[in-house]
């Protein structure tokens, strides 16, 4: 599960190189101080890219700094798999883009080339020709005429028909969650082949049975679903000698450098797995896997490499590439490990059904990580804190790890602007809290949210996995599910007794203010004008944010206020907001342990999918006069190795990409493993 950031929308609680050679590149400034960092990379549509640090690097041994270089590399080798995923056309539709972008010699002082430049950013900052957040396909700035041009300028060949899917309104939504549309039917994601329906699916996967019913497999995760040539269905597996292999196999070649320098047994056992499962594609593989990476918790050096979040699954079943390579940051897991060594005692005082709750949560392990690449679903734009595995009956029997990505957050914090506080926080007493409690305030949750969040429950017995129960609503309920976990302690006595805050109430208070005033205004900068709300994590704050809100009407625990032609919302009674989200807690979690969909399709359609369009026009007017993109994320730094005349390492060195096109051209030269059709 992946914690977003809502970046450069509010302070708090939110929201991934070169041609040739390793030129180009300057030297991180964590190991000198000679220079300020520059965290901003460049800015375009609603984009702002940013370069984050690696500090302690120089800290690290030789050994422990090979282990973070193999296993980047692994990442970094899987990338292509994510581009593919996510559009079957995206290899074909980059590289021509590409090609025009290197080759062009003629006008680039127009309009025309401007917007060009700009989409190419675009597309790559998405992995695809699909908005990375919003789902929408991503429309040109520039004529089909224009774009004919500039394919016969450079004699790059792209399919006429593929060239009019980027202008027209064909496969327009990379995950389509209105069911009717057709989950299937209206989406462009490549996990289904075209004309299989989500009945379908549910009657394949309903055939299939683990050996054990309460630890069943991933069905589905990876691989994907297609017609044969008998029309019947059958999976391609992802797997090296099967779909997607060629690029398996650089990451598994990279991965055996890896285990060669693990740090420790468990560590190098868990990536002997790893290596495994991606040579058979052994679901049983993956959970034994999980469990060994579960319990690896000994080291400075971890890692997330697979097919794991299913989010851009409107089914839920198959999982979306991605790769973070983390180096533990010793000071703040330190100061955080005080939660998860309380996970029982959070999940003993929740407000959960008492046959909801867990009797013994086992192994909840948080750090703070410093984060040292990013691949696949994870970059450019990236998660700030993430809790795996995913399988509730492992996080059950043997525990998860959670971790908050420390430096991407710091770096966040550092290029954000304060302006959209002042214009949307209802008074001087909010921003006041926002300016002293704020990034305190979003580690804290963002720690609850994944420790103690993602952790917490139990499904009933019989009942199935929520992608069963709840289908195309569970993401959005589990990540409300954890946002409410965050919300009912991040305003609780508990975190000041434990030392981790010096007031508890007014940073709860000042992540109420910002959750409310997000969940029901700010995150629309987001959309479009007339849309409604389809990615996951928005939905949840929204449902949460609109829920507490309407039954709090009564007590007027939240007002909402006009002034001068602008809304506001302002908080009377923060105590029994802190009841209303223990109330909707409860409703959720019996919702996942019960798999009652109806009452969970009724809480996300009700609450969560429908935008007031006449507020949503009023804060884009708002938000107009801010420069800052409501999107960021991040270029990579570069790691560089010194070899001897053996071809040993004896260093590596750190360095920062001058620009997002050149490490995005120097990636698809790099790691291009995977044909243009697969």
């Amino acid at each position: 599960m992946k914690l977003l950031k809502i970046a450069s929308v509010l302070i708090t609680v939110g929201a991934s190189f070169v041609c040739s050679g390793q030129t180009g590149k300057t030297k991180d400034s964590s190991t000198s101080a000679a220079t300020p960092f520059e965290y901003v990379v460049e800015q375009f549509a609603d984009i702002k890219v940013l370069r984050y640090q690696i500090p302690g690097w120089e800290n690290l041994t030789l050994k422990e700094q090979k282990l973070v270089y193999y296993l980047t590399q692994a990442g970094y080798a899987g990338r292509d798999m994510g581009w593919d995923q996510h559009y079957k056309h995206n290899l074909k539709i980059r590289k021509a883009l590409e090609n025009i972008y290197v080759n062009y010699k003629g006008d680039k002082t127009s309009n025309d080339w401007k917007n060009f430049e700009i989409y190419i950013k675009r597309v790559w900052f998405a992995n695809g020709i699909h908005h990375h957040y919003s789902n929408d396909k991503i429309k040109p700035a520039f004529s089909a005429a224009y774009f004919d041009g500039l394919l016969k300028a450079t004699k790059t060949s792209l399919s006429p028909a593929i060239v009019a899917i980027l202008f027209n309104d064909t496969d327009a939504k990379k995950v389509n969650l209105d069911e009717s549309k057709g989950l299937l039917e209206g989406s462009a994601i490549n996990f289904y082949d075209k004309g299989i329906t989500a009945k379908e699916v549910e009657a394949f996967y309903a055939k299939k049975t683990s050996p054990e019913p309460k630890r069943p497999y991933s069905f589905g995760l990876n691989s994907k679903l297609v017609r044969n040539s008998k029309a019947e269905l059958e999976e391609k597996i992802w797997k090296s000698g099967g779909m997607y292999g060629t690029a398996i196999d650089k990451i598994v070649y990279w991965l055996e450098k890896a285990q060669a320098v693990a740090e420790n047994k468990k560590q190098g056992d868990a990536i002997g797995l790893l290596i495994s499962y991606y040579k058979t594609g052994s679901l049983k593989t993956w959970d034994d896997y999980n469990i060994a990476w579960s319990q690896a918790t000994e080291g400075n050096i971890d890692y997330i490499n697979s097919f794991i979040e299913v989010y851009n699954d409107p089914l839920g079943y198959r999982g979306s590439y991605e790769s973070i390579v983390q180096i533990k940051d010793f000071d703040m897991s330190k100061k955080m490990e005080v939660i998860s060594k309380n996970a029982q005692w959070f999940e003993d005082n929740s407000p959960l059904l008492p046959e909801n709750k867990k009797k013994n949560v086992v192994g909840v392990s948080y750090k703070t990580v410093v984060v040292a690449g990013e691949s696949g679903d994870s970059s450019p734009a990236t998660p700030i804190g993430v809790n795996l595995p995913n399988a509730d009956w492992i996080r059950a029997e043997h525990g998860s790890k959670s971790v908050s990505l420390g430096n991407i957050i710091d770096s966040y914090n550092k290029a954000g602007g304060k302006g959209r506080l002042q214009e949307f926080a209802n008074d001087a007493e909010e921003i006041a809290l926002a300016e002293k409690y704020a990034e305190l305030g979003d580690k804290m949750h963002t720690a609850l949210h994944e420790v103690i969040g993602h952790a917490s429950g139990q499904i009933n017995p019989g009942v199935g996995t929520p992608k069963e129960t709840l289908k195309s609503y569970a993401s959005a309920l589990e990540e409300g599910r954890a946002d409410l976990v965050g919300l009912y302690y991040v305003y609780n006595s508990k975190i000041q007794e434990l030392g981790l805050v010096d007031d508890w109430k007014k940073l709860g208070m000042e992540s109420y203010d910002s959750y409310i005033r997000n969940g029901l205004m700010t995150q629309l900068i987001r959309l479009e004008p007339g849309a409604n709300i389809e990615e996951a994590h928005m939905r949840n704050r929204q449902f949460v944010s609109a829920w507490v809100f309407e039954k709090g009407k009564k007590d007027n625990v939240i007002e909402k206020l006009t002034r001068n032609g602008k809304t506001y919302f302002n908080i009377t009674d923060y105590d029994k907001l802190h009841e209303l989200f223990g109330q909707l807690l409860r409703e959720i979690q019996r919702i996942k342990s019960e798999g009652d969909y109806e009452a969970g399709k009724a809480l996300v359609e009700n609450y969560g999918v429908k935008v007031d369009q006449k507020l949503h026009a009023e804060v884009l007017e708002r938000n107009k006069q801010f420069t800052s993109a409501p999107y960021s994320g991040f270029v990579n730094p570069v790691l560089v190795p010194k070899m001897d005349a053996k071809g040993d390492i004896i260093s590596i060195e750190v360095q920062q990409p001058k620009s997002f096109a050149e490490q995005m051209l120097y990636y698809s030269k790099m790691y291009g493993f995977l044909p243009l059709e697969n």
